[in-house]
């Protein structure tokens, strides 16, 4: 089977912008094996039947194809992350991953356009703890052999970003996307900076509510199993991850429709990418105040509408 017979059958209506997709989505997948910019069983996986294998390769082209849209020149080793990108002089590797919807209900994933549903936050964001600390795991290394680091594949001067597409999170019929967890930041922040739900603490004398403020949330507490941490970033043993490129990223980003992402910077990152370097309608930057507050800011991103404005918010450490 062809590449592009994988393709239409996958796509197989013809009707609304599908098939105008289709076409730009195999001349990309082609002008993306041309360059040798996928490893050598990537269209194996663009040809794949498992969603799983398609979505974690086409997640690589889709984000090249946004690398490239913004004049940014990348190339793919043998070995090593997925991109690497020179910047001055510096290396910056980008490794890719979409995290598969284990254990997010069935109810969230699949259901009815009119039904009332609940949005699994825990589950989701578990899925994004779960990718990020697999990815750190290949560059820091973990029981089971060495990573990128001690490899040499990636040198101490050189800068990491796990970049994630939650594509296959989101709600089955699109209304909810995969990007913003229940704190009203994305999974993302969540993940790697112990922000948790909004709450409001109540004076039990004078029954008087507190201005509504971010939870302090370091782990996040599963139905069985030990806690997941949730504050990646401020644990300097990560510090080698530069950034967090988070997406919600599917075909119709090449019709130029606009795709979801943020970039999120480790505010003790060895190595930091510059702010505005990859493509994101929005970049959080954390600055240490002192031992238990950071102050983290939310700016607009290279591909930010006009209109979007800078907004700060305290959090505890």
């Amino acid at each position: 089977m062809t590449l592009r017979d994988a393709i239409e059958r996958r796509y197989p209506l013809n009707a609304g912008p599908q098939p105008a997709m289709r076409e730009r989505l195999i001349d990309v997948c082609d002008q993306y094996l041309r360059n040798g910019h996928g490893d050598a069983n990537a269209e194996q996986r663009l040809r794949s039947p498992d969603p799983h294998a398609y979505w974690q390769q086409l997640s690589e082209v889709l984000l090249a194809h946004q690398l490239t849209a913004v004049g940014i020149t990348f190339s793919h080793r043998r070995a090593g992350p997925d991109f690497r990108i020179d910047d001055g002089g510096r290396r910056i590797w980008i490794e890719v991953i979409t995290p598969t919807p284990a254990n997010v209900p069935e109810a969230w994933l699949r259901a009815e356009i009119n039904g009332v549903r609940n949005f699994p936050h825990q589950e989701i964001l578990l899925r994004w703890t779960a990718a990020i600390k697999a990815k750190a795991e290949v560059l820091l290394g973990n029981s089971d052999g060495a990573g990128y680091l001690a490899s040499g594949i990636v040198a101490p001067e050189d800068a990491y970003v796990v970049a994630v597409n939650g594509r296959l999170l989101r709600s089955y019929d699109g209304m909810f996307g995969a990007l913003e967890g229940i704190s009203q930041f994305p999974f993302a922040v969540e993940a790697t900076m112990a922000v948790g739900p909004l709450q409001v603490r109540i004076d039990r004398e004078t029954l008087q509510a507190s201005t509504p403020e971010h939870q302090q949330r370091h782990l996040i507490h599963k139905p069985r199993g030990m806690p997941v941490p949730a504050d990646t970033f401020l644990d300097g043993r990560f510090s080698p991850i530069s950034a967090i490129w988070a997406t919600d990223i599917d075909e119709f980003s090449l019709l130029n429709r606009p795709a979801d992402m943020v970039a999120v910077h480790n505010p003790q990152a060895r190595n930091p990418i510059p702010v505005g370097l990859l493509p994101a309608h929005e970049e959080f930057v954390a600055r240490i105040l002192d031992q238990d507050t950071y102050q983290l800011e939310r700016i607009p991103g290279r591909t930010a509408a006009p209109e979007e404005v800078s907004v700060l918010v305290d959090g505890p450490l």
